[in-house]
């Protein structure tokens, strides 16, 4: 396992689990949560999941480490559209698990282009595609101009 340099630690907090609340300590992110009805819980509306968190954070971090590797090779990819699908469900070995399908799409950057672009920065710079490797089914789908 690599170890790292610390640059910024993000703290959050939850109560109750998957049908309790959760908030950044520094108040910017506060989420209620519930149990989707798909998985038996109540769904309460409203509320969200940690895949929902996960999904969010996930396109956000992916979307800066694109723009990243773009700007490296002298274009730009700010304004990409990262979508993070993350779905739940039992494992074969026992347990859950996730699954990631992400659908990058930047029309201002030809197919080929984009797609190496992805390709690096998910095997090369982004985090939560590191922590994911090896652990976590995650797909791509690309649309280039």
């Amino acid at each position: 396992m690599d170890k790292i340099k610390p640059l910024f630690t993000a703290t959050a907090t939850a109560i109750g689990g998957r049908n309790g609340h959760t908030e950044s300590s520094d108040g910017l992110i506060k989420a209620d949560l519930s149990v989707p009805k798909e998985m038996g819980g109540p769904g309460k509306p409203g509320t969200a999941t940690p895949e929902h968190l996960f999904a969010a954070g996930y396109a956000a971090c992916f979307g800066g480490a694109l723009d990243y590797v773009a700007k490296q090779k002298k274009k730009d990819a700010s304004k990409a559209k990262i979508t993070c699908a993350v779905s739940i469900g039992p494992r074969e070995g026992g347990g859950f698990g996730i699954a990631v399908k992400m659908h990058v799409e930047d029309t201002s950057l030809v197919q080929p282009e984009l797609s190496g672009f992805v390709h690096e920065a998910h095997e090369k710079i982004c985090p939560y595609s590191h922590a994911t490797r090896g652990n976590v089914d995650v797909t791509f789908e690309v649309v280039g101009g």
